[in-house]
């Protein structure tokens, strides 16, 4: 298809898209610069271009709206679901976001507005506000008649909450039951209790919850326990993979893209990695100052600085093994900030354990190769290098979700500067002690 745009053969390209799933046309104008998805989108047929539009990303979409005007992506926007209409809104500048709002039908930009009234970041941002309910003393017939009369505007119609007449949900029934039911029989008898998540909850953890015990649509509720929307599988797995996305991205010391890499512009790119590069560059200043501090220390015993590149590699890959496990525990509700003294005891004794196997063969190496004084040093180093480290690294991100920071912003190139540090003085305070310099 690229080349059919390269060559300008519309009517080929017209072709090829009008053979492809919503889905597939989407993968492929997701992967094309702004103007060639632009072109290719202009050939899709009204009924088509809706669904592709629903299926491409966030950025992809703000920047069809961008490139083609709020006009001719209206119908469009309407067909999203509220979610994704959220979503979307957030990734373009208000004037545009407003202009899309009030082309929506009034009960559109009711369901839409629900959504918006959330904090970034929540389930309540994520839920759905379109599904039909069904009542406790309703009969299964009421209630099958109750989701063919609203189904076609919900997002899920296979798992209906239940609420009662105050709208505070009471349970869930698949409909499964329902269908399979005596249809004068009461909708309460096949009612099951509902896994379920706040409004304000961590957008991330609810969809966690939601994957791990496999529900189709997790009821979200206010804090009165009163039903506001449905978070749905897919939607589930789409936040999980972009929370995902975003913490290997910090580990890595940079923001997610956007946008496809080779579609990105030098500038994108380049914000993406440049702010965490001058808080590393500031950060490995602390390194510099250590060193400068036992310049003397080094000057008598010169072998000393051969052993510097190992005992800082040991200490930050140590503290970022550390920050990763505990990270992606939180974030799978493995552990929480209450358990602070258990991370901390369990890390510190695998900091122990690591240390003494590593800080062994570093005292026999360095024993043998200089003297056992110096491997003496290198040894103990390692083993109280490993304890600080992984100890510490096991509580940043517990620290980060105490004072409401993103764990992942306690990155793996920032402890690692840290532990360079801490290891270093360490180091030389062992070597001034072991070795009477």
């Amino acid at each position: 298809m690229q080349s059919a745009i390269n060559d300008g053969d519309l009517a080929e390209v017209g072709q090829q898209l009008s053979l492809l799933a919503p889905q597939d046309a989407a993968a492929m104008l997701d992967a094309m610069d702004s103007g060639d998805r632009t072109i290719a989108f202009r050939l899709l047929a009204k009924d088509d271009a809706v669904h592709v539009f629903d299926d491409l990303s966030p950025g992809a979409q703000a920047a069809l709206i961008k490139s083609l005007g709020t006009a001719e992506v209206v119908d469009a926007f309407d067909h999203l679901d509220p979610d994704d209409r959220a979503e979307l809104l957030d990734e373009l500048p208000a004037t545009v976001a407003t202009s899309l709002i009030r082309s929506l039908s009034p009960a559109e930009r009711e369901a839409t507005a629900v959504v918006l009234g959330f904090a970034r970041g929540s389930v309540g941002r994520r839920m759905s506000p379109e599904f039909v309910h069904v009542f406790p003393d309703d009969t299964c017939a009421t209630a099958i008649g109750r989701i063919k009369a609203g189904g076609r505007d919900s997002e899920t119609i296979y798992t209906v909450p239940v609420v009662d007449h105050q709208r505070r949900l009471v349970g869930v029934v698949s409909l499964r039951d329902l269908l399979l039911s005596d249809p004068e029989s009461l909708v309460e008898t096949y009612t099951k209790a509902p896994i379920f998540a706040y409004a304000d909850e961590n957008a991330e953890s609810a969809a966690q919850r939601c994957i791990d015990r496999a529900v189709l649509a997790m009821p979200v509720v206010d804090a009165e326990d009163r039903l506001l929307g449905l978070l749905t599988l897919d939607d589930a797995a789409e936040v999980v993979e972009a929370a995902r996305d975003e913490d290997e991205a910090r580990a890595g010391a940079r923001e997610v893209l956007k946008t496809p890499y080779l579609q990105a512009s030098v500038f994108a790119i380049t914000r993406a990695r440049i702010v965490w590069l001058f808080v590393l560059a500031i950060s490995a200043i602390l390194t510099v100052n250590v060193l400068e501090i036992f310049e003397g220390t080094l000057e008598q015993r010169v072998a000393l600085a051969l052993f510097i590149p190992l005992l800082t590699g040991i200490g930050g890959n140590t503290g970022s093994q550390a920050a990763t496990t505990v990270t992606r525990a939180l974030a799978i509700d493995e552990v929480t900030t209450a358990d602070v003294l258990r991370v901390a005891g369990k890390e510190l004794s695998v900091g122990i354990t690591m240390g003494s196997a590593l800080g062994l063969v570093g005292f026999l190496v360095a024993g043998i190769a200089y003297d056992f004084g110096i491997g003496t040093v290198i040894g103990l180093t390692i083993v109280s290098v490993c304890m600080v480290a992984a100890t510490v690294g096991g509580l940043m991100p517990l620290i980060a979700r105490t004072v409401r920071v993103d764990p992942a912003v306690f990155s793996t190139p920032f402890i690692s500067t840290f532990c360079d540090a801490t290891g270093l003085v360490i180091y030389f305070m062992i070597a001034k002690t072991v070795l009477g310099i």
